[in-house]
């Protein structure tokens, strides 16, 4: 293969250069918004009224006081002193981190039957036209059932399982609670990518005999990863979501969801304290979000161009 002397190089490879620049600037946006955000809290603290606003018996701003709106660096310092004045108590920051822990690891466990129910409904819907007619409308309902209302009932139906010597733990009712929101994303987004491939593609694999199966492993799936990272990454953050709920709303011990309630009655005393675990539940949704980076790395050679779904 022969070049034109001068030439740049190919878009490829530029595209390759520019990754870790554009990766680069994706953090800096990410924290400059937060050094806005927090600037914003300081500055509408120094400015706004200590009472805040109040427009037909309705407050439209917060208040500014110390306790209604702690400074950030009060907060911060915050994570770092004991829990309580006891002897031997943890710092607050770990306390937060082994409620986030455990409530991380039952929405992991959420999010991967999410992810079975979800990719098994977009498989169905994609297979036969009638099933996607008669579910996908009942799918999408789903997601207006109010989850505080939801998960007592699903512990209520889970004490009730006798299955042999198998015991229905309470952990189990919130990881449900996070795959019921963790699937609705996934099944969308996978039914689109799976309807992605050209007509003329489809028409091809027609032309030479090949099956439902082989076309759904050699054309479909491999189109439908663009829509399907992004679907995870939502995923991840609504099973986050869906566990802190649960955890709230069942009374689940040790995951963050109880001790945001538990703090939040301390606010009173200790109005910084209440923001632990508050930064904890913004963090882990970060995190759960954030790995299915890696997924998409190994996927990469089917990541051209992610699409929303």
């Amino acid at each position: 293969m022969t070049t034109t002397a001068g030439a740049g190089p190919p878009p490829s490879l530029r595209s390759r250069r520019g990754a870790p620049r554009r990766e680069l600037a994706r953090w800096g946006l990410g924290v400059l918004g937060i050094i806005v955000l927090a600037s914003l809290w300081e500055l509408y603290k120094l400015l706004g009224p200590s009472d805040g606003l109040v427009l037909a018996d309705a407050r439209v701003l917060p208040r500014t006081s110390d306790l209604a709106m702690p400074h950030i660096w009060d907060m911060l310092a915050r994570l770092s002193e004991p829990v309580t004045r006891a002897d031997g108590s943890r710092p607050l920051w770990l306390e937060v981190a082994i409620a986030a822990t455990a409530t991380l690891g039952i929405a992991a466990a959420g999010w991967v039957v999410g992810l079975v129910v979800g990719v098994g409904l977009a498989l169905v819907m994609q297979r036969w036209r009638l099933a996607e007619w008669g579910l996908l409308p009942w799918i999408v309902l789903s997601q207006t059932i109010p989850l505080i209302a939801f998960a007592p009932v699903v512990r209520s139906w889970g004490a009730r399982v006798e299955i042999g010597s198998f015991e229905w733990q309470d952990w189990m009712s919130v990881a449900l609670i996070a795959s019921y929101l963790a699937f609705f994303p996934v099944a969308v987004g996978t039914l689109k990518g799976l309807q992605s491939p050209d007509v003329i593609h489809v028409e091809l694999m027609r032309t030479y005999a090949v099956g439902w199966w082989k076309t759904l492993l050699r054309l479909r799936l491999p189109a439908a990863v663009p829509y399907l990272l992004p679907a995870l990454r939502l995923a991840a953050a609504n099973a986050v979501i869906g566990a802190i709920v649960a955890e709230v709303s069942t009374g689940l011990q040790g995951g963050i969801g109880r001790i945001l309630i538990q703090y939040a009655g301390q606010a009173s005393g200790d109005p910084s304290k209440a923001w632990g675990p508050i930064f904890g539940a913004i963090v882990l949704g970060l995190a759960a979000a954030g790995s299915i980076a890696v997924l998409g790395s190994v996927l990469r050679n089917y990541r051209r161009v992610e699409v929303d779904a």
